[in-house]
């Protein structure tokens, strides 16, 4: 895999969100960051090199803002509850919100826009069936289908505008505890913070991608999401298992 060093300022969206905050821990000392987000109040241990900006995601010349002088787009902000209602929130944030972040970064001449897509845009298919990054999307609910949206959306930029894109479908990335009661399908999508922030900083340096969709999950032994394509494209070779962490293997 080729990496870009010469990586500019680096554009956050969503920046205190727990994606967000595992990425700057594990990985932020490669990258001056743009950190927005709906209340900065809620960013914490900014570094001085770190600029925080307040922006409303629905609103296209906040996003042109966002965006103006900057090499990379990092695009997790988003509604995410799964079970809201679509004119609530999606519309808003995950619809017209990804369509404006795609829009000013092309327009800005951005490099490129890594956008976090969910495994939820997948969850339709069954249980016994392991997703590839080709397989179409089929989701569940209208979450998983306004995520499904927004790797529509990469595309279209990718392809017909010229703006590299990668799709990621971040799975459930949190901290698991033994005692924890947890399903073996919630172990089967699990995405240790560490290796979110290995596969988004990954995303932000491969060259000479114009769009892909990658799968966001650990090195879990039973793995929901197939990790074949996304390891041979990236490199991506994830430390943690939730079925080791457990005590199955």
């Amino acid at each position: 895999m080729a990496l870009r060093s010469e990586l500019g300022r680096i554009l956050i969206t969503g920046a205190s969100g727990r994606v967000a905050t595992a990425f700057r821990q594990f990985a932020g000392h490669r990258y001056t960051f743009r950190l927005a987000e709906k209340d900065i109040d809620m960013l914490n241990e900014l570094r001085p090199e770190d600029q925080a900006l307040a922006f409303d995601i629905s609103d296209i010349e906040a996003c042109r803002n966002a965006c103006a002088n900057i090499d990379t787009v990092l695009h997790l902000a988003a509604e995410p509850t799964p079970d809201i209602k679509f004119h609530a929130s999606l519309m808003n944030n995950n619809i017209l919100g990804t369509f404006n972040i795609f829009r000013a970064a092309k327009d800005a001449g951005c490099k490129r826009v890594v956008f976090a897509s969910s495994s939820l845009a997948v969850e339709g298919y069954p249980l016994n069936y392991q997703v590839r990054p080709e397989d179409a999307p089929r989701p569940k609910n209208m979450y998983g289908a306004s995520k499904a949206f927004g790797e529509g959306i990469a595309a279209y930029f990718a392809y017909q505008e010229g703006l590299s894109a990668l799709s990621v479908r971040i799975a459930n990335c949190t901290t698991l505890e033994k005692g924890q009661q947890v399903s073996a399908r919630d172990m089967s999508t699990f995405l240790s913070h560490r290796d979110a922030a290995d596969l988004l900083d990954r995303c932000i340096r491969i060259t000479d991608v114009q769009y892909a969709v990658v799968h966001g999950i650990s090195n879990n032994q039973y793995k929901r999401l197939s990790l074949e394509e996304t390891t041979r494209l990236l490199d991506y070779y994830p430390e943690d298992d939730a079925f080791t962490l457990f005590g199955f293997t």
